[in-house]
């Protein structure tokens, strides 16, 4: 008998296998010899805190065993993928189940040698243009606390690609979890693996390899051009992320269409870690070791605009995102553990295409870059001011104790975020405050300038076939149809099955 069971027990209790398969097995009213966890979620409305479970109880029954995705070996047929991150990795993947050999182009370096690149960065304030916290294998994702949820369930398999990550390395609590993540320290080691699948059935993998162009013949894309001067023929999946905007110029400079999009933009907000606990779990003093560190979602409208909280990171720490000396970008990382002292978001607001001057494909962009000018300062130092300094436009009291390595220079943020965004940001803020019975607004907060990367500024579109034709298969976050790991890792798995339905038909 296999039966599926609601159950809502304490977080100790939730901890322990027997007493799940004890509380489930009750509630369903059979013996069951086995279980496996479907859904968990924390209900912290109330001081009586439970954990949410569905649970699948198996009772003289077996409890299947994991199934890994079957990989083929190529038969000659190949596809370029450009870009090692999410979007390119799982379309070299999807290529490979259906015996397509990918050629993996990118710029940058391994994800090992990124994490002493990075590590430079935050330190020393050393930037290498071709390798940081943007480019390289495992793309932006690598290093972003490896945050899996997502709410683009209609759009493609979450549940397929949750399971290729168990399938490389990562712990099957993703499989269940309500906001699952890997944590940016086990990253490396599950993309690794993704790497040494797709050399051990055919494909290639080539690092600090950089397409300048691409190829047409008439109006079909036939290939790539590299900055050596080698040209590669066969289709091309183009997953290159957010950052790459000389991709963006060869585009449009060969005729393909592009178009302007809208994003958002504001500022890294740093907490203590244990203010967020106490606020999300009702409690003073430390957190019940059977509760993880707790996160936060806020979302409101200014004067019709949206304002919110994202890429919230538990334990976590603000790092140097830019990949251009003269421009300023931060981002927000964690561990697997979320261990840390401090806990950081992003809290941004929405920019229309509206909102920017011009109509042409750089205009949303030229705007983020003239925010990214403006904060930037030498060693990648970031303005900074305590959180209600900022909402009161009061004098500065100084800044506060930071995970930002580089360090940061007591700013007032209205002086280098455009007037929309600081005014926005100032009554979102203050709302988030009305919500959280005014214990988020503290003046022993941080806010670090600036997060400007949330998604693209530029659409590449992929229904102008009279511009974009044959053989071109934008994906991901770069392309604009994306964001974050699970969305652009199903948006490549889609643009392989394309371009699989397109040049090998129904074989495979």
């Amino acid at each position: 008998m296999i039966r599926d069971v609601d159950i809502s027990i304490s977080p100790e209790a939730a901890a322990c296998d027997g007493s799940i398969l004890k509380a489930a097995s009750r509630k369903a009213g059979i013996q069951a010899e086995s279980f496996t966890i479907l859904r968990r979620s924390i209900d912290a409305r109330r001081h009586d805190i439970k954990m949410q479970m569905r649970i699948r109880l198996y009772a003289g029954e077996k409890k299947p065993r994991f199934q890994p995705v079957a990989f083929q070996s190529s038969s000659g047929r190949k596809a370029i993928v450009v870009g090692a991150g999410p979007a390119g990795l799982f379309a070299a993947l999807t290529l490979l189940e259906h015996g397509i050999a990918p050629i993996v182009l990118e710029r940058g370096k391994d994800v090992h040698s990124r994490l002493r690149d990075t590590a430079l960065l935050s330190q020393k304030g050393v930037l290498d243009p071709e390798s940081n916290y943007a480019f390289g294998e495992g793309g932006a994702g690598a290093f972003s606390d490896g945050k899996l949820y997502t709410r683009s369930s209609k759009r493609g398999d979450v549940g397929k690609v949750l399971r290729l990550f168990v399938q490389f390395g990562a712990d099957e609590e993703i499989l269940y979890d309500s906001h699952p993540h890997i944590g940016s320290d086990a990253l490396p080691s599950i993309i690794e693996n993704m790497r040494s699948a797709i050399l051990s059935h055919g494909g290639e993998v080539r690092f600090s390899t950089l397409v300048t162009g691409l190829i047409r013949k008439g109006d079909e894309t036939i290939g790539v051009r590299l900055s050596t001067g080698e040209e590669i023929i066969a289709p091309v999946i183009l997953a290159t992320g957010h950052s790459a905007k000389d991709v963006y110029r060869f585009l449009d400079s060969s005729g393909y269409a592009l178009e302007p999009k809208g994003t958002a933009v504001g500022v890294r907000l740093e907490h203590k870690q244990a203010l967020i606990d106490s606020m999300q779990y009702h409690a003073e003093g430390k957190r019940s070791p059977y509760l993880p560190p707790a996160s936060y979602s806020f979302v409101t409208q200014v004067s019709g605009r949206g304002v919110y909280s994202f890429c919230m990171c538990p334990g976590g720490s603000v790092v140097p995102a830019a990949t251009e000396k003269g421009h300023l970008v931060v981002n927000g990382m964690s561990p697997r553990s979320r261990r840390g002292e401090f806990a950081n978001s992003g809290i941004v607001v929405e920019i229309r295409r509206e909102d920017v001057e011009g109509d042409d494909p750089f205009a949303v962009l030229r705007y983020i870059e003239e925010i990214e000018r403006k904060c930037w300062n030498p060693g990648f130092a970031a303005p900074a001011e305590r959180l209600m300094d900022f909402i009161d436009d009061s004098p500065r009291s100084g800044v506060l104790r930071t995970t930002y390595h580089p360090g940061v220079i007591p700013t007032r943020l209205d002086d280098v975020l455009p007037p929309l965004v600081a005014s926005s940001l100032r009554e979102g803020l203050k709302a988030f405050g009305r919500m959280s019975h005014s214990r988020f607004l503290t003046n022993d907060a941080l806010l670090i300038a600036p997060e400007t990367r949330t998604s693209s500024p530029i659409r590449i579109l992929r229904d102008d076939g009279m511009k974009q034709g044959r053989g071109l298969y934008p994906a991901g976050e770069g392309a604009g149809y994306a964001g974050g790991i699970v969305s652009a890792a199903i948006d490549g798995t889609e643009a392989a099955l394309r371009l699989k339905g397109d040049y090998y038909g129904q074989e495979g």
